[in-house]
Order: structure tokens, then sequence, then C-alpha cells
């Protein structure tokens, strides 16, 4: 059976890294996986989202129609109301509570809805809700909450299985490395 996970976040959160760990890892796991990137103006705070598909069997595509996701990781509130159209029934979503005020909030346009976590729990099956930033800040830094969010769905998805540590050590500078191993594991432990 094919499992389908949507990451979404802001320009600059790391994302399409998230991604390509989990891509990685799941590969390196024996899995068939595909995977694909939306970048709208990421680079001026704009959303991104990756989408993951893997299964036992072969995968053909890595698009994940709506109403289809097993799991939504969202690496800020607002981005995870706006795609919880491809959740499915009873999925999960995983969502850091920072707020990243749009481009229409900080110019004073609109304001930043209160009740995001409740619509959010309100169509979900289960909703997993951390301050990932926070965390991560806690740490030493808070472009860490990539990994710690990777950390979580990791824990939601029951892979702990795979080599992290070896995949993390690959993909992360080796400054940052021991940084990273400690936020995937703040993830899992916060599942």
């Amino acid at each position: 059976m094919t499992k389908n996970i949507l990451l979404t976040g802001v320009g600059g959160q790391g994302t399409i890294l998230a991604a390509k760990m989990l891509t990685i890892g799941l590969m390196e796991a024996g899995y068939d996986v595909k995977m694909s990137e939306i970048h709208g103006m990421s680079q001026r705070g704009g959303d991104v989202t990756s989408q993951v598909r893997y299964s036992n069997d072969k995968v053909y595509s890595p698009v994940i129609e709506k109403g289809t996701a097993d799991i939504i990781v969202s690496f800020e509130k607002i981005e995870a109301l706006r795609r919880l159209d491809y959740l499915k029934e009873g999925g999960i979503v995983i969502v850091n509570t920072e707020e990243i005020p749009s481009m229409t909030v900080l110019t004073g346009q609109q304001e930043y809805p209160e009740d995001v976590i409740e619509e959010i729990k309100s169509a979900a099956g289960r909703v997993v809700e951390l301050d990932a930033s926070q965390k991560a800040q806690e740490l030493g830094t808070v472009k860490a909450a990539n990994v710690i969010l990777l950390g979580a769905l990791v824990k939601a998805m029951e892979l702990e299985h795979i080599d992290w540590e070896g995949i993390i050590r690959s993909n992360v500078k080796e400054a940052f490395v021991n940084l990273n191993l400690q936020a995937i594991k703040a993830g899992m432990a916060a599942v």
C-alpha cells in the first residue's frame, strides 16, 4: 500500500531538505519512493511543498491527489490549513505552532487568524502540535526545526528502524551534524 506524505512550509524553513532526507531514508530501507517539490516564490517567503510517496510496490507518480495524504507535516500553521484538502479521512497532521505572518498580514491588509489549530483539529484524525522552532532555538538555532519535524514524522510513521544518523551525516554539513542528531531525537521524543 502506498503512503503519501505532504510537507509544507514557507521558503527558507528547510522543507525540501527534510523531504530529501526522508526520501533517502525510505529508499535505503528498500521502499520505492517518488518525490516532487513545488516552490511558490519561496525565496521571498512564499509557500513550499514537497510530496513524498512510498510503497513496497512500484510507485508510478510523485503527485499526491487531494484527499489522499496520510500525513501532512506543516512547518507553519497557516500552511497546514491551506493544504487540509490533501489530507485523507482520519489522516495525521504534524504542525509546527510557529506563526510566520504573510505579506498581507505584515502590511495590515488582514490579520493572522486565531483559530488555525482548531480548524486543523476539526479536519484531521490526529493532530500533533509542537513548537519545533522553539525546540530548535533551545538546541542553538531555529534552522534545526525542519529536522525536529522530520523526527516527529519518523516517529508517527514508525520509521525509527532507518539509519537516520547516517542520513544526517551524509546530507548535513559536518559542523551541524551533532545539532541535527539532537534535533531528530527531540522530534521523535515529541510524538
